[in-house]
């Protein structure tokens, strides 16, 4: 499959906001790149009434203000002429027939090959496979694939759903369930980081590591996803996967090849190991809140309810945090912290991996109470980067100590950051699902979350609030188990 190219690249909800922010702009830095294959198409399909060059025109644009001052012209003109346009509605048969007519055209002989990339709604998702297998797109017709967004499925019942859909017109290796965080070089980087350094895998373990912290914070509102957002909340949205996905990476075994099933089998490991939330306590693993009122970068910032498209008395939450256990042999009672929220003080992504203190502190001033730990960072936002935090003697006559760090950034400064979308994408059109989720990922991370998803369901009459531009409310320092262990805010 892997030597066979896509002739044609289909993208559903071409004028959305995915596909103008991400998906469109990574195509095009493919085009500049000169991956694309000669013969690629696209074809975009959307519901507004536009001709051909008006298309062109709303994507032109779209680039531009993504990628600014590295836009080129010469190559948007090599990118646009790939590109067909198909309007209509998602639930519309005929504008499937059109879209059918549009990829029968003789451009290059018979096309048994084609990319389908739904960037929609989850709740089109469904209607939009059975257009599909309406219009004779099958196993039987050459070796299609599908691309899905998150997150996949509502809970566990319309995950299964969806996947029991999905399997009668695909097989599961050509399904391509994207969670963009896997394309972050960062988080590829931790295998390496993990398993080609013998210096650190020794101690990835319960017996040095005191804890793991997860943290994905973002600096702006719901923006114009309001209308997804409100009926997701926080914990679909991003806990449930990407999160997830980041706790499987640090915590999965060594695999026997980096093939996407091995790495598949690894994480589902961990996932199985998850120690069940009881549903009686779900208050003592999980808190969440909704941003109040506040200011983010000097600027007043409205409240979540006073957003365009929310409900006035709503209780969906913006802001999550969690503690999870894994109870294997190198995880044993070992917490894992995730947490993730919008309108909060920055755009910060990190792993932060804190390890036990020594057995006998001999090296500080005396009477000193408290020696700070080792800490493992790898950050993935606002920078790229990965250091480790030592203790090292203060110079001086005292044998007193402070923090050094070890860089172990793997990145040039002047380098160029591979966009995480680029990299996914180029591995769709070449077959390599390594870095994509298989249904058996995606259903034990609901079975994980989901008597969260039960408790909070029943209890939607208050949620707390937290002022816009902070790190999230302070109630969720009672998920810690001791006085020194504390947020990471900061690389």
């Amino acid at each position: 499959m892997a030597d066979l190219g896509p002739c044609y690249f289909i993208i559903f909800g071409a004028t959305g906001n995915l596909a103008s922010r991400k998906l469109l702009p990574a195509l095009y830095q493919l085009e500049a790149a000169d991956r694309l294959h000669a013969d690629l198409r696209f074809l975009a399909f959307a519901r507004r009434e536009w001709s051909l060059s008006e298309w062109l025109g709303f994507m032109k644009q779209s680039i531009q203000e993504h990628l600014g001052k590295s836009f080129d012209s010469d190559v948007f003109k090599r990118f646009e002429a790939r590109f067909d346009y198909v309007m209509g509605d998602l639930n519309d048969p005929q504008a499937y027939k059109r879209m059918m007519d549009e990829l029968s055209k003789p451009r290059m002989g018979v096309c048994e090959n084609m990319v389908f990339y739904l960037a929609i709604k989850p709740s089109d998702f469904l209607g939009v496979i059975e257009q599909l297998s309406k219009i004779g797109i099958s196993r039987t017709h050459g070796r299609h694939r599908i691309v899905v967004e998150k997150p996949f499925g509502e809970d566990i019942e319309s995950a299964q759903a969806l996947n029991t859909k999905l399997h009668r017109y695909f097989d599961e290796d050509q399904i391509y369930r994207i969670d963009h965080y896997l394309g972050k070089e960062t988080v590829q980087n931790l295998l390496v980081f993990r398993f080609a350094n013998t210096l650190i895998e020794p101690i990835w373990n319960r017996n040095y590591i005191d804890h793991v912290q997860i943290t994905v914070a973002e600096s702006e509102g719901v923006g114009r996803r309001a209308g997804y957002y409100d009926t997701a909340g926080a914990l679909r949205d991003m806990l449930q996967n990407h999160l997830m996905q980041l706790l499987t990476l640090v915590a999965m075994e060594p695999p026997a090849k980096l093939d996407a099933d091995s790495l598949s089998d690894e994480k589902v490991k961990v996932l199985r190991s998850i120690r069940p939330i009881p549903p009686q306590g779900v208050g003592d693993y999980a808190y969440r809140a909704q941003y109040a009122a506040g200011r983010v970068n000097n600027h007043d910032a409205p409240a979540y309810l006073e957003e365009e498209g929310v409900a006035k008395a709503s209780t969906t939450e913006t802001f999550v945090a969690a503690k999870f256990y894994i109870d294997n042999w190198r995880w044993r009672s070992v917490p894992f912290f995730l947490r993730t929220g919008k309108r909060m003080a920055d755009n910060f992504a990190l792993i932060a991996i804190r390890f036990r203190h020594p057995p006998q502190l001999l090296f500080h001033e005396a009477g000193a109470a408290h020696i700070d730990p080792n800490w493992i960072l790898l950050s993935m936002q606002p920078t790229e980067c990965m250091h480790i935090e030592l203790h090292a003697k203060e110079p001086g006559l005292g044998m007193n100590t402070r923090i050094v760090r070890l860089n172990a950034t793997y990145r040039p400064s002047q380098a160029t950051t591979m966009e995480a979308y680029k990299t996914l994408l180029l591995d769709v059109v070449e077959g390599d699902r390594s870095l994509f989720l298989r249904f058996d990922e995606v259903e034990w991370a609901w079975r994980v979350v989901d008597p969260i998803l039960r408790d909070w369901s029943q209890r939607r009459d208050y949620i707390a609030t937290y002022p816009g531009g902070t790190w999230g409310p302070r109630e969720t320092g009672r998920l810690f188990e001791r006085e020194d262990q504390v947020w990471r805010n900061e690389i």
